[in-house]
């Protein structure tokens, strides 16, 4: 018998290849962002931070020798969009569509509809247009990865996050829609969707530090690092081979309303 035929093949090797990382100050895109550079990938890094993106430039280039370039712009503003394109930043090999915001948790009727407006901004429009511009490049040579970061909340909704779940859920129909779009042209789309994750993300949503780590108060959430792991792993698959949709939970979380806490005297 012979046994090859049932032996995964070696990780795709991603050095050379040139990724695009929106949200890449912190959290999952900076964690991405590492482990991408890691394995030789040239990286085109875009948040609001410029000191913060400097830094982050400075120590990839150092310890991973890989080209670096980044841009501070506000993806919210529609004028920045233009800037990335003039700086060719839609011209990549893989989008890890990373940016997005949550606000608040109050019901629908006492909600701020600026805030509903900046969520539905970044998380849905920028979401979208991302995969607008750098679409065509990958169609045109025949090869893209198109990743972008949803959430849990785009598979079930929940009490105080009305508009937050809304935008989760389109995207995720907008990623199943361009499954269909792309498929058999070698671009591959995948959505990846956290639950409890502890980035800072969540201190932006609650307001604060304090307010943020109770959230994760007695159970251990994922690590931006976790999800940059997979979706590092779902780009080294062979091109045959798309992780369509992911969903990553953390073992104490069972799903949106179902998670296990324990004392701190419990051991």
């Amino acid at each position: 018998m012979d046994l090859e035929d049932y032996l995964a093949p070696l990780p795709q090797n991603l050095s050379g290849a040139t990724a695009l990382v929106t949200g890449a100050s912190s959290g999952i895109g900076l964690a991405t962002a590492c482990q991408l550079a890691a394995e030789g990938v040239q990286l085109k890094l875009v948040a609001r931070r410029a000191e913060r993106l400097q830094d982050i430039q400075q120590a990839l280039q150092a310890r991973f020798q890989v080209q670096v370039d980044i841009l501070a712009v506000d993806l919210v503003r529609p004028e920045s969009w233009d800037a990335l394109s003039r700086a060719g930043f839609d011209q990549v090999d893989i989008l890890i569509n990373n940016a997005g915001l949550a606000l608040g948790r109050e019901p629908v009727a006492s909600s701020d509809f600026a805030d509903w407006q900046r969520m539905l901004d970044l998380n849905v429009t920028t979401a979208f247009e991302m995969v607008r511009r750098v679409l065509p490049g990958m169609l045109a040579r025949g090869r893209g990865d198109i990743v972008c970061v949803g959430s849990i909340a785009g598979q079930i909704a929940y009490e105080g996050g009305a508009i937050y779940c809304a935008s989760k859920h389109a995207l995720r129909a907008f990623c199943q829609s361009l499954r269909y779009e792309t498929c058999g042209q070698n671009v591959r789309v995948l959505l990846v969707s956290p639950g409890m994750v502890e980035t800072e993300f969540s201190q932006v949503r609650f307001g604060s530090a304090e307010a943020a780590s109770a959230v994760y108060a007695g159970m251990q959430p994922l690590t931006p690092a976790n999800i940059a792991q997979a979706m590092l792993q779902a780009l080294q698959q062979p091109r045959h081979v798309n992780w369509d949709e992911l969903v990553i939970l953390a073992s104490d979380q069972g799903g949106v309303s179902k998670v296990v806490r324990r004392s701190a005297d419990a051991g």
